[in-house]
């Protein structure tokens, strides 16, 4: 259709200015970087963004860190200055002395030269010099044998007046089989005196 057969009358719509572009959907192309920028933002951006975050975090944790291992050091220096406090604190223990030994003095050994005089109080004749021979069998040197005129005893008995001679009258009386040793204190023994009484066995 030719616009002289165009039937209807021109109107607003008809009107086209002859200077002017196209109109509605047609518009001026995009620029490229008007295209690129938007990426390049996305691609600086997130990861300043990401590194910003993860040193963010590792400062927190960082801090944390310190502040247990802080935390764990002013414990251990507390503990330390306990230890030490009830070290101080602490009396030594007072060792016990121990018991003094004593010392028992060794006997003093039988003095077979000690003189010995055998008494003998039975009615058995030789009896005194029977034991008189069994003493120097056994080493005595000074033993002589006599009569006993004194008081009646009980059993045989070896007797002997200074403590020290309590070792040589026991060995005497072991000699003769006697079970009778008497210290006589205040009587004038010169050594040892040995009565045999009826229980004496020679």
């Amino acid at each position: 259709m030719t616009k002289g057969d165009y039937p209807y009358p021109a109107d607003e719509f008809d009107s086209v200015e002859l200077v002017s572009g196209p109109r509605g959907v047609h518009r001026t192309p995009r620029s490229r970087w008007s295209k690129t920028w938007p990426f390049l933002l996305v691609l600086v951006l997130f990861p300043a963004l990401a590194y910003g975050a993860v040193t963010y975090w590792s400062q927190l944790d960082d801090g944390a860190d310190a502040g247990a291992t802080t935390t764990t050091d002013t414990g251990t220096a507390s503990d330390t200055a306990t230890d030490e406090a009830t070290a101080t604190e602490t009396e030594p223990a007072v060792e016990t002395p121990a018991d003094p030994v004593v010392e028992t003095p060794a006997p003093i050994p039988a003095d077979l030269s000690t003189p010995v005089v055998v008494f003998n109080a039975t009615s058995t004749s030789g009896l005194a010099a029977g034991a008189v021979g069994v003493l120097e069998d056994a080493g005595w040197t000074d033993a002589s044998a006599t009569d006993y005129t004194g008081g009646g005893l009980d059993t045989s008995t070896v007797r002997y007046s200074v403590a020290d001679l309590q070792t040589t009258a026991q060995a005497a009386a072991d000699a003769l089989g006697i079970t009778t040793v008497e210290l006589v204190e205040g009587d004038a023994i010169d050594g040892l005196e040995i009565v045999l009484e009826s229980d004496f066995e020679p």
